[in-house]
């Protein structure tokens, strides 16, 4: 018999469909953002409340979920911090507040990201691309090194353990937090801007205002400085901001 050609591709297993739930009581809202991501090709489930909305994030799976603030009879907060016990999808934190403290409140829960209604459907699309595409990449990498103690003077943080201490007494830091100090330890005696810290600690083009970062500066100056008196996080005025050792030694320890 003659022998077939192999047409490229043939036996490769069909892309799976990308799944986004939303979880919106708004019904036109949620009927539009449907309507959009349908057409953009994603599988889409919707939840008219925080309850339903939870039911379905923990059945999944989902890639992705976009979740209102203001939901009946689960409030979208804590819906959020039910599901980061149990999950890692990406939320998209859709929110009528403007405030910062209201999204600095909702990236602590465990957010990706936030987009302030009313907003522009084209954003929208872009930040769930922006989320995807860095999933994509990180399930696609190999697991990262072993991990060092980084420290700077008295201050020090074990990125495996997820802890942090200060002349050997224990820091409770937010998820947050201690991504933003580790960042900032990582990149000790460099000044980072406020963009590359953005990007750094939520993993991608962040769409929000620079100024959370200041928020987390503050939470971090608060836990670490005002108590022990030291000063290792310099603010560069108009760029950003740089850790040192407090006495200009160098200190990285491997575990």
């Amino acid at each position: 018999m003659p022998q077939q050609t192999a047409i490229p591709g043939q036996n490769q297993a069909p892309t799976p469909p990308t799944r986004i739930l939303i979880v919106e009581d708004e019904e036109a809202l949620a009927r539009l953002i449907e309507l959009e991501l349908s057409y953009e090709g994603y599988t889409v489930s919707k939840a008219i409340d925080g309850r339903d909305g939870l039911v379905q994030a923990l059945d999944g799976p989902f890639d992705l979920i976009l979740l209102d603030i203001m939901l009946p009879g689960l409030n979208g907060l804590e819906l959020l911090r039910r599901l980061r016990a149990q999950s890692d999808v990406p939320v998209i934190l859709l929110t009528a507040r403007d405030e910062t403290m209201d999204k600095v409140s909702g990236l602590d829960s465990g957010a990706n990201d936030y987009i302030t209604k009313p907003f522009a459907i084209e954003e929208l699309l872009a930040r769930i691309r922006a989320i995807l595409r860095v999933r994509r990449q990180q399930q696609a990498s190999p697991a990262p090194a072993l991990a060092a103690t980084l420290t700077a003077g008295p201050l020090k943080l074990d990125p495996l353990s997820h802890e942090c201490s200060l002349n050997q007494q224990t820091i409770d830091l937010t998820r947050r937090e201690f991504d933003l100090l580790q960042c900032l330890l990582e990149n000790k005696n460099r000044v980072m801007s406020r963009e590359q810290l953005l990007e750094s600690v939520w993993g991608y083009d962040f769409y929000g205002e620079t100024n959370t970062v200041d928020v987390y500066i503050r939470y971090l100056r608060a836990k670490i400085e005002e108590p022990s008196g030291l000063k290792l996080i310099r603010t560069v005025r108009g760029i950003g901001y740089q850790v040192k050792d407090p006495d200009g030694s160098t200190s990285y320890v491997q575990n």
